[in-house]
């Protein structure tokens, strides 16, 4: 089917659900039926306008236009910060100030879209829509608007073709964000599809969460034999549905690389809308207040689910305004599950709130207004046993939703029921989680009542919202007394249904028999030795990430220090570094071996964001209770399994490894002590309850399909001889024997009949078996053969384009072990088979890249190139970050479109070729800077956003990389980078820098988080410098200090505070002693003399002031006698002001020196009331602006002395 006949087809669609359809032509400019006067005009204006005075029939005239002047004109140059702000206005209305007649000012929403009367809008589908942005054109598929505004982006191709899939479809997309941004500022969805395979996703969704939509209205799915696109449309674009989407289905989240937009999938959207009518039911007078069950398999969003859910039952009418109380069994899901909940607050509404204490959540509860509560359970059991917990409210709105609903969570046997309801009697109940509900557990459905959604494995697989998890057992047998294991297993039932770890020591003599066998030191040598061979064969295999589960905190530390003895490199004793961590909870009372690896909350997610991150050398951790729920960690793909776990937490352990990343296909359990049979009842429990799929595959399962694909890999080469493949002598003595004998490979499997296909589609599959099975017997077997079929792959895959999403995954998963078995590792090696016979040589010399550009075995070029430009870059990081990234993602890029064939072997060498000049180049024009290697650091990160090369100009950045220099050399000291005060006040620094120069602000986060890392680089050395120097002497003062002996308080001296004002602006992020008599005049004073013509009185003190901002009156350095509490007028005098939640231990930045100013109105009792306070400088520096104290934080401004004189 050709592309034409696939748009036309989705077209046809959409006038099957009452859309108006319009060719893109008819419409465009110069046309008879334009309704754009140029290309450059995204939206429909006058469809716009017409929705907007027929919506809002109230409001005046002149409020619509501006509302319309508002969606029109966006305020960021940031797409997504755009997009963010006109969803907002979408579903909440543009705010807008209106004059009345009697000439008050007052706030309208203006209605963008109707949501409960759908066909109140106006719904058009336009096909060919071509959209103009600069010297760029381009004309996606279909664009799909709603009140003329462009809500969704349609990305089509044709049916069975080789190089036209949605993968080019999704690639096109991405172009256009580029090319024509202005479209996708007013973007909600976007679908990709040929026919027969149709995905949906956000603005910002990557490739692998473009997800398919296989229901329409949510009874039943669609197999993967049907055509996609039909059904996409007809449940998602559906008029009420999609409206429904757009106002209750849509989060934006911030994450370490930006904004993220989060669209629901079709199982989030159709559970969240079935709980809502469930709970709407159960609340009602006759309702029986149990909501239900949702199980959706875990690593399928549940979280996000639970969001969408709280949204939508939040806004309900028939709810009035209803309380969520959302409980957890652990602090640390709490605040997991809260983190995300606190993003989601415009969709919620409201900030949902930690409760701290029973008191606390009473306090919320009497709310008529409602509220999002996070609790524990634990603050629900009364606080003497068996006692009654007291009532905390009798409203029938209220809302409890259970996280992981089972009764061993939540200790049915305890009395959670009985307490829940005892405090909140007439409160509905639904349970959200991420496994089944055992058939014996009563208790669970007594409570929440039955299942009402059900998202199993099969599904999730095959939607791609999880990868399977495979099997291997390797297990380390112990003697253990049969007789007492069951009894054992009961009490580990009992311990790990509890995650209170204080609790998990009381308990530790009733299994100490099997703690002592699994923790003996030679079983943990043992382990330790097989465990880092397996995890070796893991990365050669496929790059991610390893979790360790250990029985005890104490086997979690022996462990830790088995595996450094062996990889001592591993350890580190900073959180930031070290490529192993133990991550575990404890006190003081501990051993002395576990105090390193107890940590702060603070300690502990800093661990959490760099196990998250894939670029990031923590590549394994070892945990007894921790991170084994709700934790998710795409990286993953491997957890090691030594400690027994059972049902639900042994489901909720495995699937850590089961979210969707990139290439990864699979996920690895590993049994070290035998779970298989937990395994097998887990399985059971999952199948009797309605779920498809298995919970987990047997890693010979992948050893089977990859036999499988071997013997046809060898049957499609019978009759072609590569034995000298497996001839280490022919490797040695060269490569071009060895390439050319896998041409001739590649040539051989053209000739047969459909040979190119049919072996590409073999060695894919066996490139993800073997990825799976790396690091077993069989497949290191076929550790050489696997690599020669992969090559004759990539020989035919050249002139092949993509032919699936799922194919580009799998490529990358021998990448390692395709590049080993022709290239050394050693650059030297490498230069040496080139006949380069030089290890000094230079990447940035000129002869040396035209010797290397002359060089006839290109493979060995690229691979020469590749390793000592990463060398040099990595070299470069330390002293220029900006350019060492740069350099570093131009590099992976190009290496990136090799590896996957779209670019050819001539033109990646010309690619690395010119980069290594680009860096040359670098280096000479840095040397003509006439600036230090720091400054230019500073200088390059400053420079990284065009806009701010034009607003200030070279100079003004050279000039700010100078002044950043000298303010981060002062701020640095000793193991700064693990103080986060310290950090928090270098980042308040830069920014408050940035904005007195005027820096641009939509990259002002961007280059602070640059400056505040490019910091950390030069921090330790320029402190060790420090360290060094001899200590300068301190200036003399320009008074005398009195012997306290002879101090006279208020007669003959007054105090000298080691206070020093800046006079800049505030900082941030600290807080301040109180500033008061009490600390003016206590011990820790110094005590000042004063010259002849001032006499000292009470309140007087001396302080030091530092900054330029006032230079007109006050030197930079100058001690200054104030006047502490002054009263009176204060407009236009010199102060001393303090924020009070800020401060600087170090400096005193916290307070600052300026003119006071403020204006004053005359209020209706007759008083003057303040309509503007701000602290202006005095400076020759024009750069120093006023500063503004806001009217929502003047209550906590203060002032805290006037300026009495300067002494020098």
């Amino acid at each position: 089917m050709s592309e034409d006949a696939v748009e036309n087809t989705a077209l046809e669609e959409f006038r099957q659900l009452g859309w108006q359809v319009i060719h893109g032509g008819d419409i465009a400019p110069g046309e008879p039926g334009a309704e754009r006067a140029d290309y450059t005009e995204v939206v429909l204006r006058g469809r716009l306008e017409d929705a907007v005075r027929r919506l809002n029939p109230g409001v005046p005239a002149e409020a619509r236009e501006e509302a319309i002047r508002r969606v029109l004109y966006p305020e960021s140059p940031s797409l997504i910060e755009n997009n963010r702000r006109f969803h907002r206005m979408l579903t909440d209305g543009v705010a807008v100030e209106v004059r009345r007649a009697d000439g008050v000012l007052s706030g309208e929403q203006v209605r963008l879209i109707d949501f409960g009367q759908a066909e109140q809008n106006d719904w058009t589908v336009v096909n060919q829509f071509s959209v103009t942005e600069g010297q760029k054109t381009r004309r996606p598929d279909i664009i799909v608007f709603v009140n003329g505004l462009p809500l969704g982006v349609f990305e089509l191709k044709k049916q069975g073709g080789d190089s036209a899939t949605i993968l080019k479809a999704y690639q096109q997309l991405e172009n256009y964000k580029d090319a024509i941004p202005a479209l996708f500022a007013y973007n909600e969805v976007n679908v990709i599809s040929d026919h027969q395979w149709a995905r949906i996703g956000s603005l910002t969704a990557p490739i692998e969460r473009f997800m398919p939509w296989r229901t329409t209205d949510g009874s039943d799915e669609i197999g993967l034999d049907v055509l996609q696109l039909g059904p996409l449309i007809q449940g998602v674009f559906e008029k009420s549905r999609f409206l429904d989407l757009l106002q209750h289905f849509v989060v934006f989240q911030d994450t370490k690389k930006g904004a993220a937009k989060i669209l629901a999938a079709y199982h989030q959207f159709h559970a969240a809308r079935t709980a809502v009518e469930a709970t709407v039911s159960a609340t009602r007078q006759n309702g029986d207040r149990k909501a239900g069950v949702v199980w959706h398999t875990q690593g399928s969003g549940k979280s996000f689910t639970m969001t969408f859910y709280a949204g939508r039952v939040i806004q309900h009418p028939a709810m009035e305004n209803p309380t969520l109380i959302i409980i957890t069994d652990r602090n640390d899901l709490d605040d997991q599950l809260f983190t995300t909940f606190a993003q989601s607050n415009e969709l919620l509404r409201q900030k949902p709130v930690q409760a701290e204490s029973r008191d606390h959540i009473k306090e919320l509860l009497k709310r008529a207004s409602g509220g999002v509560i996070f609790t524990t359970i634990q603050k629900f059991f009364p606080e003497e046993k068996h006692a009654r917990h007291p009532l905390l409210t009798a409203r029938k709105n209220v809302v409890v939703i259970a996280d992981e609903a089972h009764r061993s969570q939540y200790g049915f046997v305890e009395g959670f029921a009985r307490h829940m309801r005892d405090a909140v009697p007439n409160a509905s109940f639904i349970g959200f989680t991420g496994t089944p509900i055992d058939l014996e557990d009563r208790s669970t459905r007594t409570v929440f009542g039955d299942y009402i959604s059900i998202y199993d494995i099969e599904q999730a697989i095959e939607d791609g919202a999880t990868v399977p998890i495979y099997y291997e057992n390797r297990l380390v047998k112990l003697k253990i007394d049969e007789a007492i294991r069951d009894e054992i297993d009961r009490e580990f039932d009992k311990l790990t249904a509890d995650s209170d770890e204080a609790f998990q020591e009381e308990l530790k003599s009733k299994y100490s028999t099997l703690e002592k066998l699994v923790a003996h030191p030679k079983r943990i040598d043992q382990i330790a030795g097989d465990m880092l061979a397996h995890f070796d064969k893991r990365l050669e295999a496929l790059e991610g990430k390893a979790m360790v589960v250990c029985i005890s905190r104490e086997a979690c530390v022996k462990l830790y220090e088995a595996i450094t003895r062996l990889r001592p490199e591993w350890h580190s004793e900073r959180d930031e570094q070290g490529q192993i961590k133990v991550v575990m909870t404890g006190s003081s009372s501990d051993p002395k071996n576990f105090q390193d690896h107890i940590r702060s909350k603070s300690g502990r997610d800093l661990l959490a964001q760099r196990f998250k991150d894939p670029a990031d050398p923590l590549k394994m951790v070892l945990v007894c209770n921790m991170w084994l729920t709700g934790f998710d960690a795409p990286c993953a793909h491997t957890i090691y399994i030594d400690k027994p776990l059972r049902g639900h937490n042994l489901m909720q352990a495995v699937a850590r490894v089961n979210r969707v990343f990139h290439d990864k296909p699979g996920g690895l359990v590993v049994d070290y002590i035998g779970i298989t049979k937990s395994l097998k009842k887990a399985i059971k429990t999952y199948t009797e309850s309605g779920g498809k799929g298995k919970p987990q595959l047997d890693v010979q399962d992948a050893v089977d399909v990859m036999l499988e694909q071997v013997d046809i890999c060898r049957g499609m080469l019978h009759g072609f001889d590569y034995s000298a493949w497996f001839d280490r002598s022919a490797a040695d003595a060269g490569t071009n024997r060895l390439a050319q004998l896998v041409l001739d490979g590649a040539n051989f499997v053209r000739d047969l009949e459909d040979g190119r296909q049919r072996f590409m589609r073999a060695v894919s599959g066996l490139s993800k078996a073997y990825s799976l099975a790396g690091a077993h017997e069989e497949a290191e077997r076929l550790h050489d053969e696997v690599a020669l079929f992969q090559h004759i792959r990539g020989v035919l895959a050249k002139t092949d384009p993509d032919t699936a999403i799922r194919q580009q995954k799998v490529d990358h998963a021998v990448k390692q072990l395709v590049s080993a078995a022709i290239a050394s590792d050693e650059v030297v090696d490498v230069l040496s088979m080139a006949g380069l016979e030089r290890s000094d040589i230079s990447i940035l010399s000129t002869d040396f890249l035209s010797e290397v550009a002359g060089m006839k075995q290109k493979n060995l070029a690229i691979d020469m190139l590749r390793k000592l430009l990463n060398e040099e870059i990595k070299g470069r990081a330390k002293s220029n970050l900006v350019q060492s990234r740069k350099f570093s993602e131009m590099l992976q890029n190009a290496v990136q479109r090799y590896q996957n064939r779209s670019i050819e072997t001539v033109q990646v060498i010309e690619e690395l070729l010119g980069i290594a000049r680009q860096m040359r180049e670098v280096v000479e024009r840095e040397q003509t800077l006439d600036m230090s290697p720091e400054e230019i650091a500073f200088y390059s990160a400053l420079i990284e956003n065009d806009s701010a090369v034009e607003v200030l100009g070279d100079d003004t950045l050279r000039e700010m990389a100078s002044q950043l220099t000298d303010i981060v050399r002062r701020t640095v000291s000793v193991d700064w980078t693990r103080k986060e005060s310290a950090r928090a006040k270098l980042r308040t620094l830069v920014k408050r820098f940035l904005k007195r120069y005027g820096y641009p602000p939509d990259m002002q986060k961007m280059a602070m988080d640059t400056i505040v890392k490019q910091a950390e680089y030069f921090g330790d050395d320029w402190v060790t410098q420090a360290a060094e120097s001899p200590p300068a002497e301190p200036a003399p003062y320009p008074f005398d200090i009195l012997d306290p002996a002879d101090a006279r308080p208020y007669e003959n001296c007054v105090p000298l505070l080691n206070l020093k004002a800046a006079a800049g602006a505030f900082s941030e992020a600290q807080t301040v002693a109180e500033f008061s008599n009490r600390y003016l005049f206590s011990d820790e004073a110094q005590w000042a003399t004063l010259p002849d013509y001032l006499k000292a009185m009470p309140g007087f003190f001396v302080a030091q002031v530092i900054g330029e901002s006032m230079n007109r009156r006050i030197p930079n350095g100058a001690y200054c006698l104030f006047r502490a509490h002054p009263g009176g007028t204060r407009n236009g005098k010199v102060v001393l002001a303090q924020h009070r939640d800020l401060y600087d231990d170090a400096a005193g930045a916290g307070y600052t020196i300026k003119l006071y100013r403020s204006e004053k109105q005359p209020h209706a009792d007759g008083t003057l009331r303040h309509t503007r306070i701000w602290l202006e400088p005095d400076s020759t520096d024009a750069r120093f602006e006023p500063i503004e104290i806001e009217q929502d934080t003047a209550e906590e401004f203060r002032i805290l002395a006037e300026l009495v004189a300067v002494l020098g």
